[in-house]
C-alpha cells in the first residue's frame, strides 16, 4: 500500500543552499517500495515556520518525516517546527531521525513530541517502519526505533549497518528541483560552476573523542558506480564540481587510487573536493588527485601539540601533519585547515602554535577560525563532559541544549586548567590574529588588482563590487605583482597586443567573463589530450621509486 510521505527540510538561514542528502538517500527507498514523496523546501524557499501548519492542514499526508544533525540552530528549528506540526488538524504520523536525536531519543521524543525517533542508518529501519504503520503491526518489531509508551522510553536495537552500499537504490533526482542548489559555493570554484554534494562512503575508520557520529567502521562505495552517478550528474545536470562531503573519502591509499583512476579514465571536466586524512597523505598521491580533478581536501588537523592530538586519539603527529600540508600545496591543491581548541591539555601555548601553523600555511581559499571544542550528545567528549560534572548527570541532553549549547562559537563545557577568561581571551587573541591577516591579504590582492587593471587595460574586468576579476581563482598578490612587472617591462609587446585583447573582448562579452586562468586550461586540456591515461602511469612510476628509496634508506 502507497502512503503519501512529507519530508520537512528546514532552513538553515542561508542563500547558498545545499542538497539534502540525507533525505535523498531515504526517498530513494521509500520511492522504490512505491510511497508517494514530497519535499516541504523551507531551506530553499524560507518559509516561515508557522507556515508548515497551514500547508499541513490543506494537504493530506499519512508520515511527516525530519532529519536534523546535533546543534543549538538545529535544535531551535525542531522546537518550532515540531509546534507547528503538532497544531495541525491534519497532523500526520511524525518520525525523527539523524545525527542530533539518535544518541539521546527520549530527550527528543518528548520535546518534539513526535511519534517514533529513528536512531542510526535509516534506509532499513523506514522501511520497516513504513510496513508497521500500514499494517498496523507492533513497533517493537522494527529495529531500529525509540517511542513512549504511558511516558516510559521504549527502544529496539539498532538495524544492521549497509555494508554494501552499492546496493542502495539510485537517488530519485528527478523529484528535486536541482536548479535551486546551484548557488552552493566552494573553495576553488568559479563563478559558473554548478557545485553539488554527493556521498562517496559511511562512516570513518578512525576514533576522535570529539566525534557524534552514529555507528562505527568504514564503509565505501565501488569506484565504478560512483563515478556513474557523478558521470549522470555532469550531463543530467549540468554538474561541475563534486563535493564528497561524507566522512572520509581518503579511507586508504588504494580506496583514493581507484576513485582518481576512474576520475581519468573518464576524462570528465569536474572538479572535486574531498574530506581527507593526512595519514594517507604521499607527494605521489596528492599529485595523482590533482590530476584526477581534486581542487579542495578537507583535512580534521585540530592541533599542532602531540599531547593534545593523543588525548583526541586523533591518530596524527604534528611532522606528519606539516608534511602532508606541504606537499598538498606543492602539487596545487588547496588544503581545509581545521582546528578546534579547548580539548584536554590545550593552553595558551597549544592556542599559539595552531595559530603561527594557520598563517604560515594559509592559502586564502577560505576564512580561517577557531573554534572551541564541542562535547556533542553520542561523542566520547560528552560523556567525559557528564564525568567531569561538567553536563548535569541527570539530565545531560536539557543542560547541553538548553543552557550550555548556545553557540557554536561559545563554550559549552571548559575541559582545559583555564578559566572560561581566560579560555575566550584565547579565542580573542586567535581569531583577531588569523582574521587581520586574511583581511590584510585581501587589501593587498585588491591593491594589486588596480594596479594590474590600469596598467593592462584588463577588458575581462567586470568591476570591484564582483569577488573577482583577476582575483576570483585567489591568485596570489606576488603573482600579480610578477605579472604586472613583466608587463611593464614589455610594454612594446603589450601595446602590440592590446588591440586585439580589446577588439575580442568587445565583441564576445561572454568569453570576457572567462579569466586568464580559465581559458590558460581550456587550451591546456586541448593540448593534452592523453594526460589522464599517462596520469596513472606516472603515479605508479612514482610511488615504486619512493618505495625503493625507503627501502634503501631503511638497510
Amino acid at each position: 500500500m502507497a502512503s503519501r510521505i512529507l519530508f520537512v527540510v528546514y532552513d538553515n538561514g542561508s542563500y547558498d543552499n545545499e542538497f539534502p542528502m540525507g533525505v535523498a538517500a531515504l526517498s530513494a527507498v521509500l520511492k522504490k517500495e512505491g510511497h508517494e514523496i514530497t519535499i516541504w523546501n523551507q531551506d530553499i524557499h524560507h518559509y516561515p515556520d508557522d507556515s508548515l501548519t497551514d500547508y499541513l492542514d490543506k494537504n493530506k499526508f499519512d508520515v511527516l518525516i525530519l532529519s536534523l544533525i546535533a546543534g543549538y540552530y538545529q535544535y531551535q528549528k525542531m522546537k518550532n517546527l515540531s509546534k507547528a506540526i503538532n497544531r495541525s488538524k491534519q497532523r500526520p504520523f511524525y518520525m525523527m531521525g539523524g545525527y542530533g536525536p539518535t544518541p539521546e531519543p527520549e530527550f527528543f521524543l518528548k520535546k518534539s513530541g513526535c511519534d517514533v525517533v529513528c536512531m542510526g542508518e535509516g534506509e532499513i529501519t523506514i522501511k520497516k517502519l513504513m510496513d508497521a504503520i500500514e499494517n498496523k503491526t507492533p513497533l517493537k518489531n522494527v529495529p531500529g526505533i525509540a517511542w513512549l509508551e504511558n511516558g516510559k522510553l521504549q527502544k529496539t536495537d539498532r538495524a544492521p549497518l549497509i555494508h554494501d552500499l552499492d546496493s542502495l537504490p539510485p537517488i530519485p533526482y528527478e523529484i528535486f528541483d536541482i536548479k535551486h542548489y546551484r548557488m552552493m559555493r566552494l573553495p576553488k570554484n568559479k563563478p559558473t560552476d554548478f557545485c553539488f554534494p554527493m556521498m562517496s562512503a559511511r562512516g570513518c575508520s578512525f576514533k576522535c573523542t570529539f566525534c557524534y557520529r552514529m555507528d562505527t567502521g568504514y564503509r565505501k562505495r565501488s569506484a565504478k558506480p560512483l563515478l556513474d552517478e557523478v558521470e549522470m550528474l555532469h550531463k543530467d545536470y549540468g554538474i561541475t564540481y563534486m563535493a564528497f562531503s561524507d566522512d572520509l573519502l581518503m579511507s586508504s591509499v588504494v580506496h583514493t587510487e581507484e576513485v582518481c583512476k576512474e576520475f581519468l579514465k573518464r576524462n570528465l571536466p569536474v572538479k572535486w573536493w574531498c574530506n581527507g586524512r593526512l595519514n594517507y597523505c604521499s607527494e605521489e598521491l596528492l599529485q595523482l588527485m590533482k590530476d584526477a580533478g581534486c581542487v579542495f581536501i578537507n583535512y580534521g588537523i585540530e592541533n599542532m601539540d602531540q599531547k593534545v592530538l593523543n588525548n583526541m586519539k586523533k591518530g596524527l603527529r604534528p611532522e606528519m601533519i606539516v608534511r602532508g600540508i606541504e606537499d598538498t600545496l606543492k602539487v596545487g591543491i588547496s588544503p581545509g585547515l581545521n582546528f578546534i581548541f579547548g580539548n584536554k591539555g590545550d593552553n595558551k601555548e597549544t592556542m599559539k602554535k595552531m595559530v603561527d601553523f594557520l598563517i604560515k600555511y594559509d592559502d586564502f581559499a577560505q576564512k580561517r577560525t577557531i573554534r572551541p571544542v564541542t562535547p556533542y550528545p553520542g561523542s566520547p567528549l560528552y560523556y567525559d563532559a557528564i564525568e567531569m560534572g561538567l553536563l548535569d548527570k541527570k539530565n545531560p541532553a536539557e543542560d547541553f541544549y538548553e543552557r550550555k549549547h548556545l553557540n557554536s562559537d561559545l563554550i559549552c563545557s571548559n575541559f582545559t586548567e583555564l578559566s572560561d577568561e581566560e579560555y575566550y581571551e584565547c579565542l580573542r587573541w586567535a581569531n583577531s590574529t588569523l582574521m587581520k591577516n586574511y583581511y590584510n591579504k585581501q587589501r593587498d590582492s585588491t591593491e594589486a588588482q588596480i594596479k594590474y587593471l590600469y596598467e593592462t587595460k584588463d577588458v575581462t574586468f567586470r568591476g570591484f563590487r564582483f569577488s573577482g576579476g583577476q582575483t576570483k581563482e585567489n591568485i596570489p598578490s606576488a603573482l600579480f605583482e610578477k605579472r604586472s612587472n613583466g608587463i611593464s617591462s614589455n610594454k612594446s609587446k603589450l601595446n602590440e597586443n592590446k588591440k586585439n585583447q580589446s577588439i575580442k573582448g568587445t565583441k564576445n562579452w561572454e568569453n570576457s567573463m572567462t579569466g586568464d586562468g580559465d581559458r590558460f586550461s581550456q587550451q591546456l586540456q586541448n593540448l593534452n589530450e592523453n594526460k589522464n591515461q599517462k596520469s596513472f602511469e606516472n603515479y605508479l612510476k612514482r610511488k615504486k621509486a619512493r618505495a625503493k628509496a625507503r627501502k634503501t634508506t631503511n638497510l
